[in-house]
């Protein structure tokens, strides 16, 4: 006669079988040697489009398969330059003219850096911000008088000099303050306007016409001389009115903005990342409107940055796969 199991060995039996499920669970929903794509974006400061863009990108991500996307505040386009040649960040924000003299060697940056492009996304907007009753009509009535230009190592900051030195304001008091530092120092009178390039709506300076009536400099009359001196990364643009409460209409400069990753960076998770940023765009632009600027055939265009040769493969896997470069991309892709 066939002995039935001890209640000990039941045990044993049960804890067994447990233990397989588990282990059978975990390896269907996390494969061995499945490849997880790990990015940490540099933004930029706190109150900026870098700033909100890049939280929003880890934020929309957070559920996609083998996908973890971190952010980091830092000074914006210079600084994110530096920091994703040295391979401290795999991914930043920045203007595309300074990206241009990271790869050319040129100052600020004491030598050619290792960066790549995987997207253009879109048009900063330069704002020159005043109080709405100051006397300042344009850039060089700004001379001798307390002007923020940024934070240091900022793209704005090096917007800030070439608007200024093409102005003939270059005696202006330079005070290097964030956006929000800015915004906060126009309200309280401790300086008389502030220099920033972002996107449109800028929720700092959005926050601030709320508070403190405010308009934007007429920057338009600067573009051929900008253009002139430093390249065609330079446009005119339109501020529409109302974009920032009680503020008309006025034309500004606009300078691309770049998703850069280290050129080091292998083609699997540069393709990768490249496919995330598209799959999340509905998502983000319910975060920030800019996102509905991100666009498959306009997101090539990052030269003189060249595009990384894994986004090159995502971007040749839609236009085959979708005509003509529209991109509705799938998991997979």
């Amino acid at each position: 006669m066939q002995r039935a199991p001890s209640r000990r060995a039941g045990r044993v039996i049960l804890l067994a079988s447990t233990v397989l499920v588990l282990s059978l669970v975990l390896t269907l929903s996390h494969p061995e040697g499945a490849r997880v794509l790990r990015v940490s974006v540099g933004t930029g400061g706190a109150g900026g489009v870098y700033q909100v863009y890049g939280d929003g990108l880890a934020e929309v991500t957070a559920d996609f398969p083998n996908t973890e996307v971190s952010t980091q505040v830092t000074g914006a386009s210079v600084e994110n330059l530096e920091l994703v040649a040295r391979g401290e960040l795999d991914a930043a924000f920045t203007l595309a003219d300074v990206a241009a003299l990271s790869v050319e060697g040129e100052a600020p940056f004491d030598e050619p850096l290792p960066v790549a492009a995987v997207a253009r996304l879109y048009d900063n907007h330069t704002h020159v911000v005043v109080r709405e009753g100051s006397p300042y009509e344009e850039v060089a009535d700004l001379e001798d008088t307390p002007v923020s230009v940024g934070a240091p190592g900022s793209g704005t900051e090096m917007m800030a000099e070439r608007l200024l030195d093409a102005a003939g304001a270059e005696e202006v008091d330079r005070r290097r303050l964030s956006i929000e530092g800015s915004a906060e120092a126009l309200s309280e009178g401790r300086i008389e306007a502030f220099v920033w390039s972002g996107g449109l709506p800028t929720r700092a300076v959005a926050d601030l016409a709320e508070e403190t009536p405010i308009r934007l400099l007429d920057l338009a009359q600067h573009v051929p001389d900008l253009v002139a001196e430093h390249g065609e990364y330079f446009s005119e643009l339109a501020v529409p009115a109302h974009t920032y409460a009680g503020v008309p209409a006025v034309r500004t400069i606009g300078v691309p903005s770049l998703l850069v990753v280290g050129a080091h960076m292998p083609d699997d998770d540069a393709r990768d990342l490249t496919r995330v940023l598209f799959e999340s765009r509905s998502d983000l632009t319910g975060i920030h409107p800019v996102a509905l600027h991100l666009d498959a055939r306009s997101a090539i265009a990052t030269l003189p940055v060249p595009l990384h040769p894994g986004a090159a493969r995502y971007y040749r896997s839609v236009k085959y796969a979708h005509d003509p470069w529209t991109v509705t991309a799938s998991p997979g892709t």
